[in-house]
């Protein structure tokens, strides 16, 4: 009763720290056709209470029909006599009366949407049913435990292409999973798998599937001969990591086997990207059947696919792969079944500086190109430029467009510099789709070297796992003739290996980054964020941040990342009212670079694991703040609304060896039973700010003190840093752990001198 009266207390002035708020781990199927209406299954943690879905763009309308619990040990044992039955009984005459006899005598079957309609399953789907419950060679998992079933509408004129879908509940809005709007008709693998039994597809056609442990989905389709027959798969693009899975996400591979059982093309990748694409010219009428599994045999329920099959249009290169802003542009593409091979780049101001080309969307398939954007003029390589005697000669800053033309090919470019001069050198090639493994060497004009550099990581492409774009900085020793020598690592080489080269002065820059994508704050309460600044071409100094064009009552404590320092904890704070609702927000950043003061904005995204140890900052289309706390509150804990506040200004000075006391003002006009679950929370530091611990925190009958101290050997003066404090309840017994309450607004402080 204690914790319960401790938790209602909390909850309405401090935010939930995420704990509370659903997570999805799939979506199945991951899309659907314009102008249709279908049911989506969703699995992960927390939907028990799920009632809304958000899906971004315009087009797509989703409401949640049914929730699916998690079935006991008892539950399953039902299920499995009552499926061994129904086996009998459609072989077996006498099987029927037996099975008869012992149903009168069993419990009835759940009532859950996995089990009804047993009785009219056809084989395959029983099967699947059975590997789902009762597979010994899958692996419980807590992430997807829970299940709800959606009903999707996709409006005729709905935009085609991805969307996020996120899941709201009392307690929050999830993260984002990829959502696919298209145009081909579709269907779910149920429709179409069952071995030489199976279906045979009319094409073009698009197919959602989930892969169990060991299974291989079997798909037969009916080609023509000389059809160019494009089969794109996409698993990874669909959830991009799994941290708990080697390689860190669903690695598809597709095998095409001719009408005599020979395969004929197989796939695991395409330029790089995990996901699988097959291209193949048809020779011959017939039926051909495409094989999809994992490649090293693994599975579960968000091993989820879609494939596109039929004569649709594939672009697989662009060229350049850049331009300069405000330039007028036509790019040349090539590709399979393409309508048109140019296309016009987007090279309007205030734009991403990677940005993607479109085409084949009125055909079916949209393929996606990236390409860039900058504010350098550019010009084409010139050949031949393979040795010292045969540098291209430029002059910086500009922007090359060429390629590594053939295996062993080598570009030079030779330019003129002065002393003391910044200079760097950055090749875009894999970072805009290009095989291209690039290396870049600045020699002086006697070749000795500079410096030199193969793969360099920006932290701003979140889904690249192979970092191979090359980048140097180097202070010039002396004026003179300088060259860059630009080769393909792994000596590879050909048409595709296109790059754009960068040569400039040092541009000290920042980007941002903002976890989670989706704040959840509790009405009148804070909520914990991160934000991460993406440093580029040097640049070390203090980033402040800041809510811009705010909406009325939402706020954002004073956060700086200081000077160095990659990131930042902070709090938003929600307004008192407008219960369970989402809001857009803007973050900003702003820095003095090269005395002038610049503004960046901030960019949601979820910090995820890949394969138990690698960490990316992966963006997402929206930064959200959901409002939530609409739950019922009994009347004797209105008194504390409106929450907990700090009660003196900010930075508090802590001095360095010594400590320094916050004030929290907390409403205790309370019952004895509330102020006695007041005294027995719990609180801890959750940010370890260097040198600074907690070293008190009590309950007084005005508000809560908390004293902070500086360890005069780790701590440093002139440290300016944000404390999160969170709070959570002490458990009852030994065997329990502490319920987690939430967090207090940041608390801005400073190191300073005794």
């Amino acid at each position: 009763m204690l914790v319960a009266a401790l938790a209602v207390l909390l909850a309405l002035s401090w935010s939930h720290s995420g704990g509370g708020a659903p997570q999805i781990g799939y979506v199945y199927p991951a899309g659907g056709q314009r102008g249709t209406t279908f049911l989506v299954e969703v699995g992960g943690q927390r939907l028990r209470d799920a009632d809304g879905v958000r899906i971004s763009g315009k087009g797509v309308h989703a409401t949640v029909t049914q929730y699916a619990p998690e079935l006991n040990n008892q539950d399953r044992n039902k299920v499995q006599r009552f499926m061994n039955d129904l086996v009998k009984r459609r072989w077996s005459a006498s099987a029927i009366a037996e099975a008869a006899k012992r149903k009168s005598d069993e419990p009835p079957l759940p009532d859950h949407p996995w089990l009804r309609g047993l009785d009219d399953r056809r084989p395959e789907e029983l099967d699947r049913l059975r590997v789902r419950l009762f597979d010994p060679k899958r692996q419980p998992n807590a992430q997807l435990r829970d299940q709800i079933t959606l009903q999707v509408t996709i409006a005729p004129d709905a935009p085609v292409g991805d969307r996020e879908l996120r899941i709201s509940a009392p307690d929050g809005l999830s993260p984002p999973l990829c959502f696919q709007v298209g145009m081909l008709r579709e269907a779910c693998e149920e429709a179409f798998t069952g071995g030489a039994k199976a279906q045979v597809l009319d094409l073009p056609m698009l197919l959602n599937g989930q892969i169990t442990p060991g299974e291989t989905d079997h798909i037969r389709l009916r080609a023509r001969s000389g059809q160019k027959l494009v089969i794109r798969l996409h698993a990874r693009r669909l959830i991009p990591y799994l941290a708990d899975a080697v390689p860190g996400w669903f690695q598809a591979t597709m095998a095409l086997h001719g009408p005599d059982g020979r395969e004929v093309a197989w796939s695991d990748d395409h330029h790089f990207d995990p996901d699988p694409a097959i291209l193949y010219q048809v020779p011959a009428d017939g039926v051909y059947e495409l094989r999809v599994r994992d490649a090293i045999y693994r599975g579960r329920e968000d091993f989820v696919y879609r494939i596109a099959m039929g004569e649709l249009p594939f672009a697989t290169q662009i060229f350049p792969l850049g331009a300069r802003e405000g330039a007028d542009v036509k790019a040349s593409v090539q590709g399979w079944n393409l309508g048109e091979t140019a296309l016009k780049l987007d090279t309007r101001p205030g734009q991403p500086a990677i940005r993607r080309g479109m085409t084949g969307a009125d055909q079916g398939l949209c393929s996606s190109l990236p390409y860039l954007v900058d504010a350098l003029s550019d010009v084409a390589e010139k050949e031949p430029n393979n040795i010292a005697d045969e540098a291209h000669a430029v002059t910086f800053p500009l922007a090359i467009n060429g390629h590594i033309g053939a295996p062993g090919d080598v570009d030079v470019f030779q330019f003129q510099g002065k002393a003391g001069q910044t200079v760097v050198a950055e090749t875009y090639a894999r970072r805009l789709g290009s095989p291209l493994d690039s290396a870049l060497r600045l020699v002086d004009s006697a070749g000795i070297q500079v410096a030199f550099n193969d793969d360099h990581k920006d932290r701003t492409m979140g889904l690249l796992t192979h970092q191979a774009d090359s980048y140097v900085q180097a202070e010039l020793p002396r004026d003179g003739t300088y060259r860059l020598v630009l080769s393909d690592v792994q000596r590879n080489g050909s048409e595709a290996h296109a790059y754009r080269l960068q040569i400039r002065l040092a541009q000290p820059d920042v980007a941002l980054r903002v976890v989670p994508s989706c704040i959840n704050a509790r009405a009148g309460g804070s909520a914990k964020i991160t934000i991460h600044a993406l440093r580029k071409d040097g640049f070390d100094g203090p980033v402040d941040v800041a809510l811009a064009d705010a909406p009325d009552g939402f706020a954002l404590r004073a956060a700086r990342i200081p000077a160095g320092e990659t990131s930042v904890e902070t709090t938003v704070s929600a307004p008192r009212s407008g219960f369970r609702q989402v809001v857009p927000v803007r973050i900003e950043g702003r820095a003095e670079i090269a005395g002038e003061t610049v503004r960046r904005p901030a960019a949601g995204a979820e910090d995820m694991m890949q394969a138990f140890l690698w960490r990316f900052l992966v963006p997402r289309q929206e930064l959200l703040v959901a409002v939530t706390g609409s739950r019922p509150v009994p009347t004797v804990w209105r008194p504390l609304v409106p929450g907990v506040r700090l009660a003196q200004s900010t930075p508090v000075h802590i001095p360095l060896g010594g400590t320094a006391q916050v004030r929290i003002e907390a409403p205790l006009t309370l019952p004895d039973a509330g102020k006695t679950a007041l005294s027995s929370v719990q609180f801890r530091l959750s940010n370890q700010p260097r040198g600074v611990t907690l070293e008190d925190a009590s309950v007084g009958p005005k508000g809560i003190a908390l004293t902070l101290k500086a360890d005069p050997n780790t701590a440093l003066a002139g440290d300016k840093a944000n404390a999160i404090i969170e709070a959570a309840a002490a458990p009852s017994g030994k065997s329990e752990s502490p319920l987690a309450l939430g967090v207090l607004p940041a608390i801005q402080f400073e190191i300073v001198r005794p």
